[in-house]
């Protein structure tokens, strides 16, 4: 079973740079979508509705701002569009795909970079969000929560550790989040069950020369629950071509849909 996700930072512009084209030929069985900038009733075109898959958009109510999609090669018996709080659903930033005991789920966590406003509104989500995290353990169900969570666990998953402690995405109340997720055996960081090498990125910045220099954070995951811990067979985060400011995450599972 093959999950993909990305954040496509618009998902016009990542078309326009060929991904579709790209995506065709990856036989994906999950296709995980942040940051489509766009409302459904924009994407009238063939190429955003993937014959292959069916496709489920969720969109922030704010035009060409946040939004997520997922895509599932088989028809799920559910979608669940929204997490059920108004200020991450009106920015339109979870979407769930449930088949038989798997879910399937395209999460978008907001970033504090902007300001310390916003830095606030991501503390409250994610004091909000691991309670409801433990509480999807209790469901007995397989879960695969896909997408960009906007921070860097530990040193090893950014370029520049030691400039960004005090910048969001990296500060010691978010790593501190993500050690507490990850310590609880609930839980797991798919990619860095079989992968530990640095220089593992997700994300680059466009100002100076990062993605050139892979000068790059690890920002987006796989999180998966127990059941998938062992599961993990392949990954890789495609850098072969361009089609946002973050590349593909891709991660085989050995996993019957």
């Amino acid at each position: 079973m093959r999950v993909i996700s990305l954040n496509a930072n618009g998902i016009r512009a990542a078309e326009r740079k060929g991904f579709f084209k790209w995506l065709d030929n990856q036989s994906a069985d999950f296709v995980c979508i942040q940051e489509t900038k766009a409302q459904t009733a924009q994407l009238e075109a063939a190429a955003f509705w993937p014959e292959d898959f069916h496709c489920y958009y969720h969109d922030a109510e704010k035009k060409g701002y946040s939004g997520v999609a997922l895509y599932c090669r088989h028809k799920p018996d559910n979608i669940i569009e929204g997490i059920g709080w108004p200020d991450m659903d009106s920015e339109g930033r979870f979407i769930e795909a449930q088949l038989g005991n798997l879910s399937v789920i395209s999460l978008y966590l907001p970033s504090g970079s902007s300001s310390e406003e916003r830095q606030h509104v991501k503390f409250n989500i994610l004091d909000r969000f691991y309670p409801y995290l433990m509480d999807l353990t209790k469901k007995r169900r397989d879960y695969i929560i896909c997408g960009d969570w906007n921070i860097a666990h530990k040193e090893i998953d950014l370029k520049n550790w030691k400039s960004n402690q005090k910048n969001s995405g990296f500060l010691p109340e978010e790593r501190a989040w993500m050690d507490q997720l990850f310590d609880n055996t609930n839980w797991f960081d798919a990619f860095r069950e079989i992968n530990q090498e640095t220089d593992q990125y997700t994300w680059w910045s466009n100002r100076g020369q990062a993605w050139a220099k892979n000068v790059g954070w690890r920002i987006d995951y796989q999180v998966v629950s127990n059941a998938l811990k062992d599961k993990v067979q392949t990954t890789s985060i495609y850098t072969d071509e361009r089609f946002s400011d973050h590349a593909p995450l891709i991660m085989d599972y050995d996993y019957a849909v």
